[in-house]
C-alpha cells in the first residue's frame, strides 16, 4: 500500500492518495522464491548527460554496483539489455521518430556499451532490443521460464520509459516485479518520482537496493540454473 511519508509519494495530493486506497489499490504482489536481476540499458550513452542521461541516472548505477554483487552472491541469474540498431538505420521504428538519437545506439558504438561499473560476466545474459520494454520482440520471457523464475528484480532506466515499459509487460508475462527505487534512474526527477509512485500502484512492488539485497543474503545459496 501507499507509503505516505515516503519521498516516491512527495507531491501526490491526498485526494489522489484517498483515490487509490479506497479503490484498494497498491496491494504487494510479493518476493517469490526465484528472482533474476534485470539490468535495463545501464550503457555509455545513458550515462552521459550529453548523451541520453542526466538527473539521477549516475547515482542509480552507482548503487546497482552493490545490488549486482548481491545477486551474484546469491547466484541468481542476471540479464542486461542494451539498445541497438543497424548501422545502416534499417531497423528503424515509430519509437526512432520520437528519438532519433537512439539510432547511433549500434552494436559497436561506444555509447551503446554496458558501462564499466557493471560489466556482464560470462554466463550473463544479454539482451539486445529495439524497443522500449526488455520483453518486447526478445527471448527474455522464454529465457526467464527456462530458468524457473518467478520474480524479477528492474533495475536500469529511464525509469519513465523503458523500466516502466518492462516493468508492466514482467508483470503481463505474470512475474512477480521488483522496481529497485534506487537503482533505477532518470533525465529527469519529476517523471521518475511519479512513474515510481503509479508503478507501485498497478504493476510491481517497490523496494531500495539494501531491502533486496537483505533478501537475497537470506535466501539459500543457489547456483545460477
Amino acid at each position: 500500500m501507499i507509503n505516505q511519508d515516503s519521498e516516491i509519494s512527495q507531491g501526490v495530493s491526498q485526494d489522489t492518495i484517498a483515490v487509490y486506497k479506497r479503490q484498494n489499490i497498491g496491494n504487494p504482489s510479493g518476493f517469490g522464491s526465484a528472482p533474476a536481476l534485470l539490468i535495463v540499458d545501464f550503457v555509455n550513452g545513458f550515462n552521459d548527460p550529453a548523451l541520453f542521461g542526466g538527473g539521477n541516472i549516475a547515482q542509480a548505477i552507482e548503487r546497482t554496483k552493490a545490488l549486482l554483487a548481491a545477486a551474484r552472491q546469491a547466484g541468481i541469474p542476471v540479464v542486461f539489455t542494451r539498445i541497438v540498431y543497424a548501422d545502416d538505420g534499417s531497423d528503424a521504428s515509430v519509437f526512432t521518430r520520437k528519438m532519433p538519437g537512439l539510432l547511433a545506439l549500434t552494436e559497436t558504438a561506444p555509447a551503446a556499451q554496458i558501462v564499466d561499473a557493471l560489466a556482464p560476466l560470462a554466463g550473463e545474459y544479454i539482451i539486445r532490443k529495439t524497443q522500449p520494454s526488455a520483453f518486447f520482440g526478445t527471448g527474455l520471457v522464454g529465457w526467464l521460464t527456462q530458468k524457473r523464475v518467478d520474480t524479477v528484480l528492474l533495475t536500469g532506466c529511464t525509469t519513465s520509459g523503458c523500466v516502466r515499459a518492462s516493468a508492466i509487460d514482467s508483470m503481463s508475462h505474470n512475474f512477480r516485479t521488483i522496481v529497485v527505487t534506487d537503482c533505477v534512474g532518470d533525465r529527469a526527477i519529476a517523471p521518475h518520482n511519479a512513474n515510481l509512485f503509479d508503478m507501485g500502484q498497478k504493476y510491481a512492488d517497490l523496494m531500495t537496493g539494501d531491502e533486496v539485497a537483505a533478501r537475497l543474503q537470506s535466501m539459500p545459496h543457489a547456483k545460477v540454473r
